[in-house]
């Protein structure tokens, strides 16, 4: 199944509180409970975005996610490929 990266445009995420990002992940995997063909793997929070990856699928799958918990899906890239140190032998 296609892997996603999701951009979601939210100002001042880096400065949310431990209690806020728990409401919003509880948010996210209530939804996800409904959408049983779609995966959330891991998340980072930086100052004005959050970024997701995510097992979907499709990108329709992901919006579909964000419009029923409420939150941004600003930007939705499907990955291509994942390289890491071990690519550069």
């Amino acid at each position: 199944m296609p892997k996603f990266v999701i951009e979601r445009d939210i100002p001042g995420a880096g400065d949310l509180s431990p209690d806020e990002l728990q409401t919003i992940s509880a948010r996210s995997n209530a939804v996800l409970a409904e959408l049983p063909n779609v995966h959330w793997q891991q998340s980072y929070v930086v100052d004005d975005r959050i970024y997701c990856v995510y097992v979907a699928p499709d990108a329709e799958s992901i919006r579909e996610h964000a419009r029923r918990g409420g939150f941004p899906a600003s930007r939705i890239s499907q990955i291509r490929v994942s390289i890491d140190p071990a690519t550069g032998g």
